[in-house]
């Protein structure tokens, strides 16, 4: 929805490379920044990796503030158009916020050690060698495919559908859609099965089947397990994060016009 923020303690976080650190120099100049602990909201220079990194950041931090992007790298879909520092301030004010929730992923290795994380765009179970992985799939504990022969399986939230669960042939799904996508990853057998869309009120689980003839990793954003035995997987409505994009530039806005690049 459009808003008309009054954010008066800003903080600023660029990535390393050389046009980041150039439009921070020039932001550092056009306001009084302060820093992240003590924000109301943050301007992120980068591309979409550096503020993953960010919006992961302060979920580990247990404090989550509204985030602006401004894209300094390359595809830049979770942010704004760079322009001129001298109105940073005039298009935050006059962003609008959409709110996305993150998936938790609970997972199990082989020595029964549990980890806990969240995702933002995905969780991808891989295989770890030259074998194919072989993955049992349940959806609210019923076992849905008892034997998945794929190089890998992935979960996605309509905010990381336009992600690798894109390039893995999987659905598009709208922002405010309620749903997630649940995609192989190059399956050879159920042969025919491109995956599902399911409600995100949905457990999902995952069981590694022959694991140590056919090991298989898990990533949750950029954060990687391997050795893996079982993985759930549910929103995390408890740690809700927020955007903020100009009018006309949104999320929902790039999710529908991605479907439409031939």
């Amino acid at each position: 929805m459009a808003n008309n923020h009054e954010f008066t303690r800003l903080a600023l976080l660029a990535s390393d490379t050389e046009r980041a650190e150039d439009a921070e120099a020039e932001l550092r100049e056009a306001h009084d920044w302060v820093p992240l602990d003590e924000a109301e909201a943050v301007v992120v220079l980068g591309g979409d990796g550096f503020m993953l990194q960010t919006l992961h950041q302060m979920l580990d931090a247990d404090r989550v503030i509204p985030a602006y992007g401004i894209n300094l790298g390359t595809v830049g879909f979770l942010m704004n158009k760079h322009r001129s520092a001298a109105n940073v301030l005039a298009r935050i004010k006059k962003s609008r916020s959409i709110a996305i929730a993150p998936l938790r992923m609970e997972a199990t290795t082989q020595d029964g050690q549990h980890h806990n994380f969240c995702a933002i765009n995905e969780v991808s179970l891989l295989r770890e060698t030259r074998q194919t992985a072989k993955i049992e799939v349940s959806v609210e504990d019923k076992v849905r495919i008892k034997e998945l022969v794929c190089d890998g399986v992935l979960v996605s939230t309509p905010a990381g559908s336009t992600a690798y669960n894109l390039s893995a042939n999987g659905p598009i799904l709208p922002l405010d859609s309620n749903l997630l996508a649940l995609t192989p990853i190059s399956a050879f057998r159920p042969r025919r099965w491109r995956g599902a869309i399911l409600p995100d009120r949905s457990a999902i689980r995952f069981r590694v089947l022959e694991p140590e003839k056919r090991p298989v990793s898990a990533v949750a954003d950029q954060k990687e397990l391997r050795n893996i035995a079982e993985v759930s997987l549910r929103i995390a409505r408890e740690a809700e994060l927020t955007l903020l994009f100009d009018p006309g530039h949104s999320l929902d806005d790039r999710i529908v016009a991605e479907q439409f690049v031939v």
